[in-house]
């Protein structure tokens, strides 16, 4: 495939190259014949006038002689001159008699004719010819035998400068055509050995920020970005294998006990409701994996529209107020004028319920719990802050990934699943999940882009985050 691109790479620059070459010899060309012969025209017609002006200060004798002194001179090799009676005898000029057919002052004529100081061949000539006042016939012309020498020497001077332009535009061609096709080969190579399983290998840069680099640094980001689902993927086919064994261990047993013919009703009852209990639980695990990857798939994006976080601040603090009272805490909300983005209004209210669900569990009784709303160095941002454990920084960003839970102290309830799922909804709205230290406690923020002119798209709206 190689050889034949190159093949049409070096054809195609021939081609080119030929054409463009070939048209401007070709303009060459006609243009210097063009200036020939017009100064050869201007020359003769100057000529004419001469011999017009010694005709009528001198009559035919002082024409004549005029005619033959032009005749001698070194520079009259070339000319053709022919002074004749009314009749077509001649009186002066190097041709024996009159062309027939040619008319008197009918303009230019080129003619085959033998001059009478070169009988042995035909000269082809250029001529104009013009009646004189008694009915004298006066031809001046040119022997056009140097202007076919010097087409000549043009013809084979262009046909070498083709030929030039030829051999370098099939040198330049393949230079050029191994230029980009070692680029593309060293693409096409990494590719392969990626296919092979090297999902690590990356395409190397030149550094000289072409488009070839700009390609292929588009193109590792694509990578990295598989790279990354590739193992997410794993990770989350490791973690299910592991999370689901113990709810659907724990299944089978209650079913098996429930169906001991020896256990009272209460018992095989109470048996049930655990199975219940952990068939929603896997569920809800199945449930919320399912999401994540609707998110990180983008397909949430087609349904974005205008969201007032100040609003949807102050209805999930509505929803969320009782259950913290029952835990003891404070929720305290902060949500002044109208915030809006461009975003997914239920996604926005999963994500936000998920960080205030677990700042709520994780507070300690007599706290406060503050979810805010603001402007902050002129980007929208959602924050919910508590008194809690908080989190190690070390374990900050390992905790966005799925299944993740850490130590009983920040709990070990549920799959590990809630910010994992509240990332991928900040990065679908081309926001940033922080999670920092709240001296004591955590501070989570969802931080949207800053604020664009109206009618320019968030890049939310357009594809998932990185």
């Amino acid at each position: 495939m190689a050889h034949n691109a190159t093949t049409r790479l070096v054809a195609a620059h021939l081609v080119l190259v030929a054409v463009a070459t070939a048209l401007v010899l070709g303009f060459v060309y006609w243009r210097t014949g063009g200036v020939i012969d017009t100064e050869q025209r201007a020359v003769v017609e100057a000529e004419l006038r001469g011999l017009a002006d010694d005709y009528r200060q001198g009559g035919l004798p002082a024409l004549a002689a005029a005619v033959e002194r032009r005749l001698g001179r070194p520079t009259g090799r070339d000319a053709v001159y022919l002074l004749t009676d009314p009749r077509g005898a001649r009186i002066a000029g190097n041709l024996a008699a009159w062309p027939p057919g040619v008319v008197p002052g009918g303009g230019w004529v080129t003619l085959d004719l033998y001059r009478l100081d070169d009988a042995d061949r035909p000269t082809t000539i250029s001529a104009v010819s013009v009646r004189l006042g008694r009915g004298e016939r006066l031809l001046v012309g040119r022997d056009v035998a140097a202007r076919a020498a010097f087409d000549a020497t043009l013809v084979r001077a262009l046909g070498w400068g083709l030929a030039a332009m030829a051999l370098m535009a099939l040198g330049t061609g393949w230079l050029l055509s191994r230029l980009i096709l070692r680029r593309i080969d060293g693409i096409a190579g990494t590719a392969q050995a990626i296919m092979g399983g090297a999902l690590d290998r990356r395409i190397a840069l030149s550094g000289s920020g072409d488009e070839f680099d700009r390609l292929a640094a588009t193109l590792n980001a694509m990578l990295e970005r598989i790279s990354a689902l590739v193992g997410d993927l794993r990770m989350v086919t490791d973690s299910l294998s592991h999370d689901l064994r113990s709810p659907l261990g724990r299944l089978g047993r209650h079913l098996d006990a429930a169906l001991d013919a020896a256990a009272d009703a209460e018992t095989r009852r109470a048996r049930i409701l655990s199975a219940r209990a952990e068939a929603d639980a896997v569920l809800a695990m199945a449930s919320a994996l399912l999401e994540i990857s609707r998110i990180e798939a983008g397909i949430a994006a087609e349904q974005f529209e205008a969201v007032d976080l100040a609003v949807l601040a102050r209805d999930v603090g509505d929803l969320y107020a009782a259950p913290a009272e029952e835990q003891g805490v404070t929720l305290e909300v902060s949500a002044g004028d109208a915030l809006t983005v461009a975003g997914h209004p239920q996604l926005l209210a999963q994500a936000l319920s998920n960080l205030l669900d677990n700042a709520i569990r994780h507070a300690p009784p007599g706290t406060a719990v503050r979810l805010g709303a603001e402007i902050d160095g002129g980007a929208p941002v959602l924050s919910v802050a508590d008194r809690g454990p908080g989190i190690p920084e070390d374990a900050r960003a390992r905790v966005r990934q799925r299944f993740v839970r850490l130590d009983p102290a920040r709990g070990g309830e549920g799959a590990g699943l809630g910010l994992a799922l509240v990332d991928a909804v900040a990065r679908l709205h081309g926001a940033r999940l922080g999670l920092d230290d709240n001296a004591p406690g955590l501070r989570a923020t969802i931080r949207f882009p800053r604020a664009r002119p109206a009618g320019i798209a968030p890049a939310g709206q357009l594809k998932a985050g990185p």
